[in-house]
C-alpha cells in the first residue's frame, strides 16, 4: 500500500505458536466478562497468533498453525479501545473483537 509515495511494510510485532479461541456468549448486560464462563476444557478453535503492524494500526491475526490460513483477524488502532478487551478473572485471557462477513463477532482468546 503506498502512502505518499511511500510503500507502508508490514512488520511482525509477536508470534504465539498456539493459542484457543473460544466463542463467548452475547453479552446480556454491562457487567465485565469473565473467562470462567467459557467453556475453557473445549476450545472452539485452536492455532496460531500472529501480532503485526503496518504504519499506526496494529493486527491481531489468528491463523491455521499448518497452512498458515488467516481464521479472523481484528485491527487495533488503539489500546485500550473496542477491538481487544481484558476479562474481569484474569490477566491471561482476552476478549478480541473480530469482523466476518457477516458483521462483527466476540471471540474470546
Amino acid at each position: 500500500m503506498a502512502t505518499d509515495g511511500q510503500f507502508e511494510y508490514e512488520s511482525i510485532l509477536c508470534v504465539k505458536p498456539e493459542v484457543n479461541v473460544y466463542r463467548i456468549p452475547p453479552r446480556t448486560s454491562n457487567r465485565a466478562i469473565r473467562a470462567a464462563d467459557w467453556k475453557l476444557d473445549a476450545p472452539d478453535w485452536t492455532g496460531r497468533m500472529r501480532v503485526t503492524a503496518r504504519g499506526k494500526v496494529a493486527y491481531v491475526k489468528l491463523e491455521d498453525k499448518v497452512s498458515g490460513e488467516l481464521f479472523a483477524q481484528a485491527p487495533v488502532d488503539e489500546y485500550p479501545g473496542v477491538a481487544v478487551e481484558t476479562v474481569s478473572d484474569s490477566s491471561r485471557y482476552f476478549v478480541l473483537r473480530i469482523m466476518d462477513d457477516n458483521g462483527v463477532g466476540e471471540t474470546g482468546n
